[in-house]
């Protein structure tokens, strides 16, 4: 089984896949399109120069590689997948033998976390209105980390079943700190979850905005309502 798990920026991704990868045999390639993605737009993200010598920048290579990855019952693979990175011209193929899950998060959310790590995001670099796009192509459980973070154990039980994964406890924790498999850029971005070792508390109220980004949150609240609408009720 290879699970592409459809997300953008500050949704809870990195937590699921590292509830994911301490599941005993699960595989798992953290943003493997990250690389080509920063190579074909030459946009200046935190530690690019890195991202781009230890990355793969060539996009049909990253395909080769997942598509030829592992894929049976007994060698299971997980992919955490940013949704923008998925830029025009950049095939899909290797993604027909997924099965596909979108993790989603309400943008306030999205925005306010992402404005720590990065300034003047826009409705690009949040990607919810290409998630959409994504799940229109490449149906598949919604999930919500909101529901997540109230009902851990509930919430990826429900989801395992709806693409018939057994549910195993050890999705529930993780060791603290940086994993194996964890992309270059974690230093930058995944501080926080190398200080956990399980999925944070219920969240509190939505975030206030300043106007800009109050903007932007409501230039993606249709495409994240109507993905809300199909999420997975635990």
């Amino acid at each position: 089984m290879k699970i592409a798990m459809w997300s953008g920026p500050r949704n809870l991704s990195t937590a699921l896949m590292y509830s994911f990868g301490n599941r005993p045999g699960m595989s798992v390639l953290d943003e493997p399109f990250y690389a080509a993605y920063l190579a074909a737009t030459g946009l200046d993200h935190p530690l690019r120069d890195t991202v781009l010598a230890a990355g793969d920048t060539d996009p049909r290579s990253v395909a080769t590689t997942i598509a030829s990855a592992a894929s049976s019952a007994e060698e299971p693979l997980f992919l955490k997948l940013m949704v923008f990175h998925m830029l025009d011209g950049f095939s899909l193929e290797w993604a027909q033998s997924c099965v596909h899950v979108h993790l989603i998060r309400h943008p306030a959310r999205v925005i306010a976390s992402y404005v720590a790590k990065r300034e003047q995001p826009t409705l690009q670099d949040i990607g919810v209105t290409q998630q959409l796009d994504m799940y229109r192509r490449f149906p598949g459980p919604v999930v919500s980390s909101h529901d997540i973070r109230e009902q851990p154990e509930k919430t990826l039980r429900t989801l395992c079943a709806s693409i018939d994964l057994a549910f195993d406890t050890n999705m529930l924790s993780w060791a603290v700190g940086p994993k194996e498999f964890d992309g270059t850029w974690a230093s930058h971005w995944y501080d926080s979850v190398h200080r956990s070792s399980e999925f944070a508390g219920p969240e509190g109220a939505l975030p206030s905005l300043r106007a800009d980004l109050a903007r932007l949150q409501q230039a993606a609240m249709p495409a994240y309502e109507e993905m809300y609408a199909r999420r997975l009720t635990p």
